[in-house]
């Protein structure tokens, strides 16, 4: 049920136009490399909104222990959905349609073309974000909690006190 209402309120939000104030945008961009903050510029203003909190609640939970490439973590972690080019309304029923036909079969459909490899690649940003992110030569912590920040915490690579501050702030 925290996970349904988790989803709503993020739809909710990414229905206001806009992205983070200038501040916000400005304290961003400073914890990230120059190809960190080209794949930042092509999220969409909600995302962005959303990482600029996922990333101001990391700092607040790890304080000096939160390094740049955590800060970049926090800031890049849905990167991936910027392959899709969807907006909330397609994201909810991309969202549902994963739950009801299961993530191993939507992930076959990221290949293909039309609505359905649209869908798939949505439901699979986790594994796109980190490619975009080595490509951007982003640090191994920021990369690898893309790939996992929808997985179990049995299966982090990255430290676990830095993993699971990360999935608080995201799951606010």
């Amino acid at each position: 049920m925290a996970h349904l209402f988790h989803l709503v309120r993020r739809f909710l939000g990414s229905l206001r136009p806009g992205g983070p104030p200038a501040g916000d945008d400005a304290w961003a961009k400073a914890s990230l490399l120059p190809g960190e903050q080209a794949l930042w510029a092509r999220m969409s203003g909600a995302d962005r909104r959303h990482a600029v909190g996922v990333a101001r609640r990391t700092a607040d939970e790890l304080g000096p222990a939160a390094s740049r490439a955590v800060l970049a973590a926090a800031l890049l972690h849905d990167v991936g959905k910027v392959e899709a080019g969807y907006g909330p309304w397609r994201r909810s029923i991309a969202t549902v349609l994963g739950m009801v036909m299961g993530h191993g079969r939507v992930e076959r459909w990221r290949f293909g073309r039309g609505p359905l490899a649209r869908a798939g690649r949505y439901l699979c940003h986790d594994e796109i974000g980190a490619a975009l992110l080595v490509e951007a030569g982003s640090d191994p912590l920021t990369v690898g909690w893309a790939r996992e920040h929808h997985m179990p915490s049995s299966r982090w690579t990255v430290p676990e006190p830095v993993g699971a501050a990360l999935k608080l702030a995201d799951d606010d």
